[in-house]
């Protein structure tokens, strides 16, 4: 697992823009997005290099991580709206190759069985970009998830659910209490993971994710085991770890060298 230390969310943001855009250029890249605060900074930056540099997401085919289960793709607050008003409406990505897992499908656990076959028959993820929940889930694999787990249905946790509430208000609806979300096995399977963490609130979290041990009390640990995972923190996210001088000299080392 690589750390990334980063002074500001503007610069988490930068850098993981650096990874995604790094594939992108190489063309026919399949991204997997997560959605949320955390990788809001990581959009804006990909947007300004598309408006500014033109980089192009035209041979770029996007899966969502997770959708709440109920809702349809054009719900405001579906994470297939949600996507498209924080990232791809603002690039060239061509609709039709945005894939969200159908909320408002009859049979969930057979969408989530064709959404995780419709990845891999993509060729698998190239780079998958996560958040992290401050009960250490990502994606919506919430905490004794099983860290082999693919696609499925699954219970919101009810502090997940609240962390969600303020989307919902001016609706007046509820967060919905179950999801479809890929699992920790298929989030394995991505060549490179990329996490990012914004804030004192995810401290502990990261600790545990980094520092702990693997466990399905911290889903995000199973990134332990990722042979590409990427973890970009700012200082508030970071301040927890007991090794940051390391991290900060093995970091120095590998922008070197690069």
């Amino acid at each position: 697992m690589q750390i990334i230390l980063c002074e500001s969310a503007a610069q988490v943001g930068q850098r993981a823009a650096d990874i995604i855009e790094a594939r992108v250029r190489q063309g026919s890249a399949v991204l997997g997005l997560a959605t949320g605060g955390s990788p809001s900074s990581t959009y804006a930056e990909l947007i300004r290099r598309h408006r500014e540099e033109g980089l192009g997401f035209g041979d770029v085919t996007v899966f969502t991580l997770d959708e709440y289960a109920g809702l349809a793709a054009g719900h405001p607050q579906s994470y297939h709206s949600t996507i498209r008003r924080e990232f791809v409406d603002h690039v060239d990505v061509t609709p039709a190759r945005l894939h969200t897992p159908r909320g408002d499908a009859t049979d969930p656990v057979a969408e989530a069985a064709r959404y995780d076959a419709a990845i891999a028959a993509a060729g698998g993820i190239d780079v998958q970009l996560l958040g992290l929940g401050a009960n250490g889930h990502i994606g919506f694999n919430e905490p004794t998830s099983s860290l082999t787990s693919r696609t499925r249905v699954k219970t919101l946790a009810g502090a997940t659910r609240a962390a969600n509430a303020r989307f919902f208000e001016d609706d007046g609806e509820e967060v919905p209490k179950l999801c479809l979300t890929q699992g920790l096995g298929t989030i394995g399977e991505s060549h490179q993971a990329v996490l990012v963490a914004l804030g004192s609130v995810k401290a502990h979290a990261v600790k545990a994710m980094v520092e702990g041990p693997l466990s399905a009390f911290c889903p995000g640990s199973v990134l332990q085991l990722h042979p590409r995972a990427v973890v970009v923190l700012d200082p508030e996210a970071a301040s927890k770890l007991t090794m940051l001088d390391y991290y900060r000299e093995a970091q120095a080392l590998a922008d070197g060298l690069a």
